[in-house]
């Protein structure tokens, strides 16, 4: 009571689990687990999720009464693979972490293994990447990561960062290049649906439709073009 409650990935929630959330959140009384007595109490909530619950809401998995009642204040962060440009900070932060913590020296990344590093989609996001980090603490026997050391990852998802002199561009561009025939691919595969399409690259609907935009890609579906 007075304090702050944090309710992570509520969209995990069944409907049951739901309501009674919804019902504590709007009369503020809670049961203790084992009590008879129903206990007053004012929190401060924060609730997170990676799931969309927009979309969750229109398949009838999440409660609209119970978002609006969360949605106070919405922050949203971006995945990892769209702030790239965190990931050698975050890096070289684990690495310091884990050097410490495993009582060895740092090792740096080399040109190849730092832009593998960003270059790679990170599914499991920030914990994806502290996870891998350690292991490369452990299994590089030098002071020095290349991106061969990166051969584990998705091999699907790592790009092949080699360059010659045929065809130089900024890794800006490059990014922007792959990024671009990256979202094409995926709304081709979903005909041009953008729900779709940001559900399946994990993204905000908002978020791809800005990124489409910037790369001056149009909507193939009238309804999606005016949603």
């Amino acid at each position: 009571d007075g304090g702050t409650l944090f309710l992570d990935e509520i969209g995990d929630m069944t409907l049951k689990t739901q309501a009674k959330v919804l019902r504590a959140l709007q009369e503020q009384i809670v049961e203790p687990v084992g009590g008879t007595n129903s206990v007053k109490v004012d929190v401060r909530v924060l609730a997170a999720t990676n799931k969309d619950l927009p979309t969750e809401i229109r398949a009838g998995r999440f409660r609209e009464d119970l978002y609006f009642r969360l949605n106070v204040i919405p922050v949203f962060v971006p995945p990892l693979r769209d702030r790239d440009s965190d990931i050698p900070v975050l890096a070289d932060h684990f690495m310091g972490e884990l050097a410490r913590e495993y009582g060895r020296r740092p090792k740096r990344f080399d040109v190849g293994a730092a832009t593998g590093l960003r270059s790679y989609g990170w599914p499991g996001n920030v914990r994806e990447l502290r996870n891998v980090i350690e292991r490369l603490i452990i299994m590089v026997s030098g002071d020095v990561i290349t991106l061969d050391d990166l051969a584990f990852l998705d091999g699907r998802s790592v790009r092949d960062v080699s360059v010659t002199n045929e065809e130089v561009v900024t890794l800006h561009e490059a990014r922007d290049r792959f990024e671009r025939d990256y979202i094409l691919k995926a709304l081709a595969a979903q005909q041009g649906n953008i729900s779709r399409t940001a559900d399946v690259l994990g993204v905000e609907r908002s978020n791809l439709y800005r990124k489409m935009k910037g790369f001056g890609i149009i909507p193939s579906r009238r309804e999606e073009e005016s949603a």
